[in-house]
């Protein structure tokens, strides 16, 4: 397909025009259709054994909420998932520091940026949600909520991580942006996002992260923006992100996925159209990797990447596998 068919398809859906027909965008024997609810999708292999987590409440007749903040906080206490929680890559200062958001069918969120010694920021982003008027909290204030709250100071940098920020400081290397590449520590960055439907049709989303390799200090990705990281329309469907969230941020990707949706694209079409969006608007998109995973509200599901190489969780009734999105440089 050539540029100008792409943009020509995506632009008669979004105008909402009827008869377009079967999306030019669909991969063969990739889009899955609509799966019976309950379903869960996240984010990369380590979406595997969150989604089993958020299985357990979902199964069982519970909310969704409580399904994905269990889900992602598996991923939050493994020290080998080196890109979220504890066992986290440092900063360019050797800090840990941590980035959630959280979203309900309703439209209720609540997130933290910024957040050190805390190994579960998903659920003090809920707290957030819950129990204060805003949306998000940051730093030092962050920390401090979650404390009052109940959650402990943990040493969240682990041996491992000391010793590779450590080398990193001594090769005197510059941090990267670099599109992510297995079993390359620097460029792997690699956010849990989960969106899960429950028995009752209710669609909420989560998305934790330690964000990039060796960043700088205080750096602040997509992860914890609504409507970058993570958006969910209850009416509609959800999308959330992975990648270098400076593109996700510049096109507010996720609320864009959630756009498309409600305009009639389904949500392989819509992620392949946010993606779209980025190779039209971000000079360098060649040197970054960003991945969307969406749902709609009927439970239909989907993904996209810039690149080759991301894979997505998905758990039903039925299944439980890792599914390869489909990449926008295939299509070139």
């Amino acid at each position: 397909m050539n540029s100008n068919s792409r943009r020509s398809f995506i632009a008669k859906a979004t105008l909402g025009i009827a008869g377009v027909g079967l999306s030019k965008y669909t991969h063969a024997g990739f889009l899955s259709g609509t799966e019976s609810f309950p379903v869960v999708i996240s984010t990369w292999q380590h979406g595997l054994p969150a989604n089993e987590a958020a299985w357990e409440i979902l199964s069982k007749g519970g909310y969704s909420l409580d399904a994905v903040e269990a889900g992602v906080k598996v991923a939050e206490a493994d020290p080998d998932v080196i890109t979220v929680g504890y066992g986290g890559i440092p900063d360019a200062r050797g800090k840990v520091t941590l980035d959630a958001c959280i979203m309900d069918e309703k439209g209720n969120a609540g997130s933290v940026a910024y957040l050190q010694c805390i190994k579960h920021p998903v659920s003090v982003a809920r707290l957030v949600m819950e129990k204060t008027p805003h949306v998000m909290l940051s730093g030092t204030g962050a920390q401090k909520f979650a404390l009052e709250n109940g959650f402990k100071k943990e040493k969240l940098r682990t041996k491992k991580m000391r010793k590779h920020w450590k080398q990193w400081k001594k090769e005197e290397r510059e941090f990267s942006t670099k599109i992510n590449i297995e079993n390359q520590l620097e460029e792997n960055h690699d956010t849990i996002s989960m969106l899960a439907i429950d028995n009752a049709g209710r669609l909420c989303g989560a998305c934790t992260t330690s964000g990039m390799a060796f960043k700088m200090h205080g750096r602040v990705g997509d992860s914890p923006i609504i409507g970058a990281g993570l958006f969910v329309d209850g009416e509609v469907g959800g999308a959330a992100a992975t990648g270098s969230g400076e593109l996700v941020m510049k096109t507010l990707g996720s609320f864009l996925v959630v756009e498309f949706m409600r305009n009639g694209l389904s949500p392989t079409d819509a992620c392949n159209a946010a993606i779209e969006r980025i190779t039209k608007k971000i000079p360098d998109y060649e040197q970054h990797q960003i991945g969307y995973i969406a749902i709609s509200k009927s439970g239909e599901i989907g993904a996209a990447c810039l690149q080759p190489g991301f894979d997505y969780a998905v758990k039903t009734s039925e299944i439980s596998e890792l599914r390869e999105a489909d990449a926008w440089f295939k299509k070139l």
